[in-house]
């Protein structure tokens, strides 16, 4: 966020509520104190459970400092954010169901290894797709190289990023050079507009 030079943030949505995605919860206090209100945060019922566990002093203290947080917990179902409509996606995470959204033309989806039939046709026209890859091996709850380029095969995106890769996958020119023409490896710092 330093780097990037962001200076206002408008909302947090969760896909899920591994300690990978939910860490920095505490930062959002710097967003408080500049934009000076409380964050909205988006999440379906599992990730509000562990917030309140795992920030449990957000909730039982008035003590200056805080992060001050509005909680919105969302179900399978289209909702907005800042006027903006967004769509969960139910994936499998192993055996835990997690979201990817669908925000207009843009598609995101990490920490999934299997998209349900019933789910898929909400991919179905998206402009960019942005989807985990983690390595080329079997992975138990991540989808691999192959698995993710078959998805971006059926869904014909005008452009795929691959996102939450590990060191198991390649080097980055390597790897590169092995995608279609409308996939590439995700980095930090990507903007993508919508």
């Amino acid at each position: 966020m330093l780097r990037e030079g962001i200076s206002k943030l408008d909302a947090v949505v969760f896909t899920h509520q591994h300690r990978d995605h939910m860490a920095g919860l505490d930062d959002l206090r710097s967003f408080n104190f500049l934009q000076k209100k409380p964050m909205p945060v988006y999440g379906n019922g599992y990730v509000m459970d562990q917030i309140k566990r795992e920030f449990h002093y957000v909730f039982e203290s008035n003590y200056p400092g805080v992060p001050q947080l509005t909680l919105h917990e969302i179900q399978n179902v289209p909702f907005k954010v800042q006027g903006l409509e967004w769509t969960p996606i139910e994936v499998l995470h192993h055996r835990l169901p997690v979201f990817g959204f669908r925000i207009d033309g843009l598609t995101y989806i990490t920490d999934a290894n299997h998209i349900p039939h019933t789910e898929m046709h909400k991919l179905k026209g998206s402009h960019t797709l942005v989807i985990n890859a983690l390595q080329r091996e079997d992975h138990i709850s991540h989808f691999t190289l192959s698995e993710a380029l078959d998805i971006i095969n059926e869904i014909k995106p005008a452009k795929a990023y691959l996102t939450h890769i590990s060191h198991n996958l390649g080097l980055h020119e390597q790897v590169s050079q092995e995608l279609p023409d409308n996939t590439f490896l995700a980095f930090d710092g990507l903007q993508i507009e919508v």
